[in-house]
């Protein structure tokens, strides 16, 4: 994988503060508390981001997140390729197919866990209102059976 790239203020400049547009390089990437990869994008840590994090996701055949939330921001995903299962709501009682083209909003708070039962990768593009990467994610432990027949 190759490192992410930050544009940082040129040598010289006397106004270090001044708000400045970044490219942030995809490649290098982290395992989310979650349970998933993620390809570091947009945040407050690669790009001084204050209001929103953007990141792509590949989700590989047989994979799953962990059930989890995000305490206190919203959360938006675009499926590009692959198709999923998204369970949501109180007890994961909610469940969706997610593919190609579809759009999935999260609300601040409310449980979730995809699935991928198939045998291609699920790649999505995700941006959430937190602009820090992890900060507010909480585990669900509990959830996590749910979507194999369990009950919470």
């Amino acid at each position: 994988m190759t490192s992410t790239s930050v544009s940082h203020v040129a040598a010289g400049d006397d106004r270090p503060d001044e708000p400045r547009c970044r490219v942030v390089r995809g490649g290098e990437g982290y395992e989310g508390r979650q349970g998933l990869s993620y390809a570091a994008g947009i945040s407050a840590e690669s790009a001084r981001a204050h209001g929103l994090c953007l990141h792509s996701l590949t989700i590989p055949p047989g994979g799953r997140a962990k059930a989890h939330r995000h305490e206190s921001h919203e959360s938006a995903i675009y499926t590009v390729t692959g198709r999923c299962e998204f369970w949501w709501g109180e007890g994961l009682a909610h469940r969706d197919e997610v593919g190609p083209g579809d759009f999935v909003y999260i609300p601040a708070g409310v449980p979730h866990l995809p699935i991928n039962r198939t045998d291609e990768p699920v790649f999505a593009v995700i941006a959430r209102t937190d602009p820090n990467e992890q900060e507010s994610v909480v585990l669900m432990p509990e959830l996590d059976a749910v979507p194999d027949g369990a009950t919470p």
